[in-house]
């Protein structure tokens, strides 16, 4: 007998919500647009309230369009960002924007955290050490800028965990938003109580850490009334967006490995024992006895839409077409134009909120297309960073994947392919953490036997192979890359301490 499954996405500019049969198809998906909101340098907030609303508007339209269907949902998983934080009150209420997890303001409270607590200790319990995605350093931020809003606080959520605390009023946090959180003991997987009470924080803010393929609620009457699901729904903890989309991409295997290409830059590894890197994340596979080393890139698709700006504002997709062939006609490494893509600092691996973002090799005869590739050859050479890091903790990419918005631009994905030196297989229809989340509050509920069987979803793919001439030129524009952070480093820095 079909059942159907509901995925929610809370992403950084949208929310997705996809239907899906055990019979291995998807039904429909929706989306609903939001902002991302930067007020200063640095900062990334969102409304937490917009997300709840779009989950509401996208939820209800597929009821809408599949009646019948939508009465058959047997179960509901959330995904979103992380470890974004979300501050309620004591009646369940944001109290401000929440701080998104590509955040760099809390550069202060980082180094007070340093200099108070063992980093290597740190580092042995939560596979890494004090970084801009940490939820405490920005949490004291709030405390000590804005000491009233702080003060009503009374519990603590991720994006996910907000919107499944909203379908049925059960305060719960899915355990990679902890282990992110840089509070969490990744072997025990309790939370660090001591390292909360070091800085004055009350571990009651924190709810329980639950695996992401718990119950851990069901669909109250209020939200059935607004959403058209049926009261008594299950719904489980849910997933880090990143983690569900290394399940829907057919991410199960050691040696596989996924390049996303979201408006942050995730790469993640598969792996079958838990290995740590102080340049890299960890995280708990959706599959059992798999793990996750990986990173985040702060910007990456973001920095193409920054550079983008009014263009597609004013003309749409058509001013990106002639920017993409003007930009696939030029050479490979732009002429010489390098960028850096810290826009927004960067996290993994150089965990520097002070980075800045940077045009190298600029002359009058590079035009707004060599601009164009230069960022998207800079995103590519985060990835290939990662990968680097990966190779010496002795791990070699048996496969590479490509997920989001970027494998669909074939060009982007050939020069993913020649700055990678290897096949990149890309999924340019691919629902991404949506589906990774219904397919998991499927398993949960019985509807698919096997994670395997996330591969009848995956028949949609392109291959890209390597062009060996821009091989060898991407190998030396790669080296300049890597070498233009360690010569500018504490320029960032100086200009950084300028806006203080």
């Amino acid at each position: 007998m079909e059942k159907i499954v509901l995925g929610i996405d809370v992403g950084t500019t949208s929310v997705k919500a996809v239907l899906v049969s055990s019979e291995g198809r998807m039904i429909d998906e929706v989306s609903a647009p939001h902002d991302l909101l930067s007020l200063r340098s640095g900062w990334a907030e969102e409304n937490a309230d917009d997300w709840w609303n779009n989950s509401v508007t996208v939820v209800s339209q597929l009821g809408e369009r599949n009646p019948d269907l939508f009465k058959k949902i047997s179960c509901v998983g959330v995904t979103g960002m992380v470890p974004a934080i979300v501050m309620l009150d004591e009646k369940g209420r944001p109290i401000r924007n929440t701080i998104q997890q590509n955040d760099a303001r809390a550069v202060d409270e980082i180094r007070e955290i340093k200099e108070k607590v063992d980093q290597d200790e740190l580092f042995a319990l939560t596979g890494g050490y004090t970084n801009q995605q940490h939820v405490l350093p920005r949490m004291l931020w709030v405390r000590r800028h804005e000491p009233a809003v702080f003060a009503k606080m009374k519990t603590v959520l991720g994006s996910y965990d907000y919107v499944v605390y909203k379908l049925t009023g059960v305060r719960s946090i899915e355990m990679n938003w902890a282990v992110e959180s840089g509070l969490f003991d990744i072997r025990r997987r309790v939370w660090l109580t001591d390292q909360m009470e070091r800085f004055d924080f009350d571990p009651s803010w924190f709810p329980p850490a639950n695996p992401s393929g718990k119950i851990v609620g069901e669909v109250t009457p209020d939200a059935a009334k607004i959403t058209g699901l049926a009261a008594g729904t299950p719904v489980i903890a849910g997933s880090a967006d990143h983690v569900a989309s290394t399940l829907s991409a057919g991410i199960i295997d050691r040696g596989d490995l996924l390049i996303k290409f979201g408006c942050a830059g995730d790469i993640l590894y598969c792996t079958e024992e838990i290995r740590t890197s102080d340049k890299l994340f960890f995280d708990y596979h959706i599959v059992p006895d798999r793990y996750l080393i990986n990173g985040c890139m702060a910007a990456s698709g973001s920095l193409v839409k920054w550079y983008l700006g009014d263009l597609l504002d004013n003309y749409g997709g058509e001013a990106l077409k002639r920017l993409d062939e003007a930009a696939s006609k030029l050479p490979p490494a732009s002429d010489g134009l390098i960028i850096l893509p810290y826009f927004l600092g960067e996290k993994t691996p150089i965990f520097d909120p002070e980075a800045r973002g940077m045009m190298f090799g600029l002359t009058l005869s590079h035009t707004r297309a060599h601009i164009f590739r230069a960022c998207l050859e800079a995103v590519i050479y985060g990835f290939r960073h990662h990968i680097d890091v990966i190779r010496e903790l002795g791990y070699e990419p048996r496969r590479i994947i490509a997920t989001n918005g970027g494998s669909r631009s074939r060009f982007w994905c050939q020069i993913a392919a020649d700055v990678l030196g290897q096949e990149v297989r890309a999924y340019p229809s691919h629902p991404g953490s949506a589906l990774g989340v219904a397919y998991l509050a499927g398993m949960t509920v019985g509807a698919f036997d096997s994670w395997e069987g996330i591969h009848a979803f995956l028949t949609e793919y392109r291959t890209f192979t390597p062009n060996p001439d821009a091989v060898k030129i991407y190998e030396k524009s790669y080296r300049v890359y890597r070498d233009l952070y360690e010569q500018t480093k504490q320029s960032c820095r100086a200009v950084a301490d300028l806006y203080r």
